[in-house]
């Protein structure tokens, strides 16, 4: 479990506290410098020289930020100033001689004392991803960092020419493909512009407009509070791409509000569960492994933000369409009157962050500068905000705001540069090329047997990992092997990526169901029942795009269209069967419930026939109920109101 309680920061006071803000400052000042080529102070860092600087500025924060152990938690002690200091101690060494490094071959051949640095550093990367990570990755980081080590006395094809110690260590500090490979290079080339983008946009009251925006929309409706924390936590988890922090941030108002309008804690806690988990696949910003996605996959992130979009709104509509269903069922009603803003006064107030987010989406997808949209969306916003009063940033939030991007970037970086040692190592072996064989092998060309060993083994390994550390470690394994089958690359990637996230809802790992029902006051296990239920659609939308591309917007216009439309059909009748409840009908039986599901099946399968098999069957269902006349399932409900 990541260690990313903001009781964590007690630990600082106000020196520390300051130090870790220089910290965000340097390496905000170094991202620019090195994206926009400015050469500030003639300081231009040249090979992998500008990663290793980051790697030591955002590890040291989070060795700052993230204790060692729980009695830490209250308290700053001295080994994690020392840990710090080396940390950049050494980031600086192997910055200065970045390109000595590869001019003379250091990964093969180096100084001792550089070797001796690179272990120190390797000691720490592992230090920084257990603390940020947890122990889980912390043992896969240290298990496939080693692997070039033992790989010899491996059997079959886990077999590979073994390294030595010194030529392990060097390879993962001064090699391209470890500690300053592909996560690490996404975090200082993507990722940092866009952390900035979304700090920039909470500390300005963007959190604030897009709660409000959600409840001026949705809050008269039936279930209002619910949909609320919908939709709300779609337009922020799409910006900050974390489900934990849009839990405690979106979280602390919708579900309180869900609860005074008759839904159970642990209902509430689950609907906000689900809805935060879903904005890491929200675009436009999604999470950090959307950008790592796009570099393994060699495309542009606006493809991967193109493809990921209708699956995210499907997955939306199926909340949404539940959430609408379980407040019929039960009567509920929408919000007060007096507490739904203006929609007009919301977006008179709110259009400058709607006017940055609009230019972030324009640069990403029609001018292609992906590097540089979230710096000029953030300084379009930051401007705008300086000369409207209830927006203006003072200096406690110009402060706050490089300590949140020390502390944001600190942790992924941790994380990421601990991935790395799990990618050098199987790159280094090239035992992920043999695995990928062997798999193809063992299903002997069935996709179904692969997509299921891949559903499995992706939502094991998210049980103990991070989306993004779950996703690399199968990109790496698994997807060449989807591909060689057959299957669309991109949605190969993502099926595994999707899989990986159901971990944050399912026991007995629900992170997010955990994190929500603590912020409801609820049952643990009931709220991550509830979400189970809730966030079902998950479980079947990976296959569906994996195995029809249409649904990541791939192929004709067509196609996509009536896919589209039998998908929106399926996911509704799903929710229907869910629920219990089916529009101008009412209240159905177990037996409905049942029926229900199997048009929704048929849909949900690729193919003309089966789809017009499917409204077929759904128009059998209605037929049921007019010409029947609600009289056919009578044995099994209590009342005409229950027919079907």
């Amino acid at each position: 479990m990541t260690n990313n309680s903001d009781n964590n920061t007690l630990r600082l006071n106000k020196v520390s506290r300051g130090i870790v803000m220089l910290l965000g400052l340097a390496g905000l000042l170094m991202a620019i410098n090195q994206t926009f080529s400015l050469a500030l102070f003639g300081f231009a860092p040249l090979g992998n020289a500008f990663l290793y600087y980051l790697i030591g500025i955002f590890l040291a924060s989070a060795l700052l930020c993230y204790p060692a152990r729980a009695a830490d938690s209250q308290r700053l002690p001295w080994y994690d100033w020392g840990l710090a200091v080396t940390a950049l101690g050494c980031a600086i060494y192997l910055g200065m001689n970045g390109l000595r490094m590869m001019q003379e071959g250091w990964e093969f051949f180096a100084p001792t004392e550089a070797t001796a640095i690179a272990s120190v550093m390797i000691l720490l990367v592992l230090e920084g991803v257990r603390r940020c990570g947890g122990w889980a990755i912390f043992a896969v980081a240290l298990v496939f960092g080693l692997y070039p080590i033992y790989a010899g006395n491996m059997p079959g094809f886990l077999w590979s020419n073994p390294f030595t110690l010194g030529e392990t260590i060097r390879s993962h500090v001064m090699g391209v493909e470890s500690i300053v490979g592909v996560p690490m290079q996404v975090v200082a080339n993507l990722i940092i512009g866009f952390v900035v983008f979304g700090i920039a946009l909470t500390i300005t009251g963007g959190g604030e407009f897009f709660m409000n925006f959600a409840t001026a929309l949705m809050g008269k409706s039936r279930g209002g509070p619910a949909k609320v924390a919908v939709v709300s936590s779609a337009f922020m988890g799409s910006l900050s791409g974390s489900a934990v922090s849009n839990i405690l941030t979106t979280g602390a108002i919708t579900i309180p509000a869900m609860k005074r309008s008759g839904y159970s804690s642990e209902y509430a806690a689950a609907v906000e569960a689900c809805s935060s988990t879903g904005g890491t696949l929200m675009p436009p910003v999604m999470g950090a492994v959307a950008f790592i996605m796009a570099s393994f996959l060699g495309v542009s992130y606006s493809e991967v933000m193109v493809a990921a979009l209708l699956p995210a709104i499907l997955f939306y509509m199926a909340l949404l369409l539940q959430v609408d269903n379980y407040a019929a069922r039960n009567g509920l009603k929408g919000m007060r009157e007096e507490e739904i803003p203006s929609a007009w006064q919301t977006l008179k107030s709110g259009w400058p962050y709607l006017l940055s987010l609009a230019l972030l989406i324009y640069m990403l997808l029609v001018m292609r500068l992906e590097s540089y949209a979230p710096y000029y969306a953030t300084l379009v916003l930051l401007g705008i905000s300086m000369v409207r009063r209830h927006q203006r940033l003072n200096v406690q939030k110009g402060l706050d705001f490089f300590f949140q991007l020390a502390k944001s970037v600190g942790n992924l970086v941790a994380v990421l540069a601990g991935i790395g040692l799990v990618v050098g190592g199987l790159s280094y072996t090239g035992v992920a090329g043999s695995f990928s064989r062997e798999l193809l092998l063992y299903a002997d060309g069935s996709i179904p047997l692969m997509l299921a060993a891949g559903a499995i083994t992706s939502f094991v390994l998210g049980m103990g990992m991070t989306v993004s550390a779950c996703y690399i470690f199968l990109s790496i394994l698994l997807a060449p092997a989807l591909v060689s089958a057959g299957l669309n690359p991109l949605g190969s990637h993502l099926f595994i990526l999707y899989w990986g996230m159901l971990s944050y809802i399912t026991p007995p790992v629900a992170l997010a169901a955990i994190t929500a029902a603590g912020v409801a006051g609820a049952n643990n296990t009931k709220t991550s029942l509830h979400a189970v239920r809730l966030g079902g659609i998950l479980f079947v939308l990976p296959f569906l795009f994996v195995l029809n591309p249409s649904l990541i917007l791939q192929g004709d216009l067509l196609r996509i269209v009536l896919s589209s439309i039998t998908a929106f059909v399926a996911i509704w009748l799903v929710a229907a069967a869910m629920e219990g409840y089916l529009y101008r009908v009412g209240i159905i039986g177990y037996i409905a419930r049942l029926f229900l599901l199997l048009p929704a099946m048929l849909l949900i399968y690729p193919g003309l026939a089966t789809d017009i098999i499917g409204f077929s069957a759904l128009a059998g269902v209605y037929g049921v109920y007019w010409v029947m006349q609600r009289r056919l399932f009578d044995h099994t409900v209590s009342s005409p109101e229950k027919l079907l």
